[in-house]
């Protein structure tokens, strides 16, 4: 602990240079579940699962556990090129001492930038371009991180609800049929979530639902 705050203590400024790096990349390893989550299409995916549990109303099955890990691997999966990508040509020569960290936090954004800028609408990407009154860019990698994260966790949002939209629309129809035929039936008093409950499940597993979400999700990107 001593020779740690020594380090701060010491007026040589490149010992100074070297904690104060060190203390950005403990606080980036902070922020990490954060980055993980805006930056990545995980927030994409983890909300179309839970918008896929919510229409068939069956509760808490899946549990959250098991949406979250399969919402967590199809994560690596899809961006597994781009973190190939910044493990080639950050990690590895950072390991290797052949770049400065400041050269692998320059070269580790260049893929990320390139996933999310082609995953965000350019009308997300103008509102916090004129709200900065930032002047107008070249190329992808002249576009802020502070710019470029929020336009595209607004762009996931919005295309997450597109598709929660098109999940609860045959589960509605069934919903609204049942509660027809138990309203003509006379049997008011019966919640027609709990008769149409099963017919959801035995639809969702007969047209394989789970596959065609999955298909779905991959696709988009």
């Amino acid at each position: 602990m001593d020779d740690f705050i020594n380090i701060f203590s010491n007026s040589d400024p490149s010992a100074i240079t070297t904690s104060v790096k060190l203390m950005l990349l403990i606080t980036i390893l902070s922020i990490a579940p954060g980055i993980l989550i805006l930056m990545t299409s995980f927030t994409r995916i983890v909300i179309v699962l839970s918008f896929v549990r919510t229409s068939l109303a069956t509760q808490q099955m899946p549990p959250n556990q098991v949406l979250i890990g399969l919402a967590l691997f199809l994560t690596f999966f899809i961006m597994a090129p781009t973190f190939s990508d910044i493990y080639t040509e950050s990690l590895d020569p950072l390991f290797e001492e052949e770049i400065t960290l400041d050269e692998a936090y320059e070269n580790a954004s260049v893929p990320l930038k390139e996933f999310m800028a082609e995953h965000t609408r350019e009308k997300d990407l103008a509102l916090f371009f004129n709200y900065t009154e930032q002047e107008k860019i070249e190329t992808v990698q002249d576009i802020p991180l502070m710019t470029l994260v929020p336009a595209f966790a607004i762009s996931e949002l919005k295309t997450a609800f597109q598709m929660g939209f098109m999940i609860f629309i045959p589960f509605l129809i069934i919903d609204m049929a049942v509660a027809s035929v138990l309203m003509s039936m006379g049997m008011m008093m019966l919640p027609p979530v709990m008769i149409s409950l099963p017919f959801k499940i035995l639809l969702f597993v007969l047209v394989d639902g789970w596959y065609l979400i999955t298909h779905s999700i991959l696709q988009g990107f």
